[in-house]
């Protein structure tokens, strides 16, 4: 029970935090990243709450993939609008793979250090649930983007406000309840 309390606790402290920087970010900014810091506290908040409730972790990790593709690329923006010398030599392309393998490693390595990463009897397809689904949310997240950008170049404008945080976590949505509602006939 006290340890219940306390991961709800760490949960929601975690949350305030991430909410406060997203709002001190979005207050004080004066170009907009390509992943809003919107739809970055919306999937965070979408993954501590399926950990808070017990969900599986085959759908969990699809929360996980897309908060790290959504990192990724905003620390990818966040380089761009730098101006840093030492930087300048490298290639776009070099900052780009650095900024996915570092936060991919930073939360990866850690869960499987941790054990909760290569359990024999976590698994789905024959793949730890947690690599499976930081994959699968990963590129979903991806597809929302993508269908975003496609919307946009089809009918030159956005259709509906927060347009760009709605499809991709709304691609995460359909792909966790497919996962959880159907993912028990995957073993």
């Amino acid at each position: 029970m006290i340890q219940d309390f306390r991961s709800k606790r760490i949960i929601i402290s975690l949350f305030v935090l991430i909410s406060l920087f997203t709002l001190h970010s979005s207050l004080f900014t004066r170009e907009t990243y390509a992943v809003c810091p919107i739809c970055t506290v919306a999937v965070g908040a979408g993954l501590g709450l399926s950990r808070w409730l017990g969900i599986d972790d085959a759908v969990t990790s699809i929360w996980i993939g897309g908060l790290l593709m959504s990192i990724s690329f905003w620390t990818i923006d966040w380089f761009a609008k730098k101006d840093f010398k030492k930087l300048k030599d490298l290639k776009d392309n070099h900052i780009r793979a650095a900024s996915f393998i570092f936060w991919y490693a930073i939360t990866l390595v850690p869960l499987w250090m941790g054990g909760l990463i290569g359990h024999p009897l976590n698994t789905i397809l024959g793949i730890d649930k947690i690599i499976f689904g930081t994959v699968l949310g990963s590129l979903m997240f991806l597809v929302g983007m993508w269908v975003d950008k496609k919307v946009r170049k089809i009918k030159g404008k956005q259709l509906f406000v927060y347009q760009k945080v709605v499809f991709p976590v709304t691609s995460l949505v359909i792909t966790s309840l497919l996962i959880y509602y159907y993912g028990g006939y995957l073993y």
